[in-house]
């Protein structure tokens, strides 16, 4: 199965890996030999078959079911994390989402939270349990999902959501700073518009064909195009890549 083996005999977790740029992200590390944890919430059929994507391609993982919006929901996540026994190599934090696009006179404290959780603090404390292990170890990978929101302050009502990518960046910065001296690798990838549910429940068809218009490569991109920059990142080729945010978005947002 795999292209190459350089994950070969490596553990990867990828949160939020039941559809979308997560599903592309476990099967690909998958394809390059991890032994691949696929997490997920609500979608249990799509995470499935994610797995038995990976295992007729002649890989194998396993999966993890977890509310991640919700702080003991994380904790019963990480407890079942532990009682797989596997230390884990690679973390893909990529679970995330809007909730909701709401105006922000209409945003709820509990909703603010809610996406607050879900989009970071839930990568907090699993990078933190994580980190542990491959501190002890002084090697490992983290590669946070964040978005071109964080970088624009997404459209109107995206603004939790825009924040918390924002959060999401810096504070792959500051962990790079503080890790990498542990032989531990931190970057992330901030995607831009991608073709996905999330773009699909959450945008209109006319927004969809102006971000066409805007992008130079002229489309929207693939799931498996930011799947790429994650296994390159998580890859002995950007051994000295550190604390980087790259961005995936045809040229839609240059910095």
């Amino acid at each position: 199965m795999t292209q190459q083996s350089e994950f070969q005999e490596l553990t990867a977790l990828v949160t939020g890996a039941s559809r979308g740029i997560g599903a592309e992200t476990a099967f690909a590390l998958a394809k390059h030999g991890a032994f691949t944890l696929v997490h997920y919430h609500t979608g249990e059929s799509q995470a499935a078959a994610v797995l038995e994507r990976i295992r007729q391609a002649g890989g194998d993982g396993a999966l993890l079911a977890a509310d991640l919006s919700d702080t003991d929901g994380i904790h019963e996540f990480l407890e079942r994390l532990r009682q797989t026994g596997r230390p884990i190599d690679i973390l893909v934090n990529n679970a995330g989402s809007l909730i909701q696009r709401t105006l922000f006179l209409d945003l709820t404290e509990d909703l603010w939270n809610r996406v607050f959780v879900l989009n970071l603090t839930s990568a907090f404390l699993i990078s933190q349990a994580v980190l542990r292990g491959m501190a002890e170890r002084k090697r490992g990978v983290i590669v946070n999902v964040s978005s071109a929101a964080a970088r624009n302050g997404g459209g109107i009502g995206a603004t939790a959501y825009a924040a918390s990518k924002g959060a999401m960046s810096l504070m792959t910065k500051g962990m790079a700073k503080e890790f990498g001296p542990l032989g531990i690798r931190i970057n992330a990838v901030s995607p831009g518009v991608i073709d996905t549910d999330y773009h699909r429940n959450f945008s209109s068809a006319a927004v969809l064909e102006g971000v066409i218009k805007a992008t130079p490569v002229g489309r929207l991109g693939t799931s498996d195009e930011v799947a790429d920059v994650i296994v390159f990142l998580s890859s002995p080729a950007a051994r000295f890549i550190q604390g980087q945010v790259i961005e995936v978005n045809g040229g839609l947002l240059m910095v």
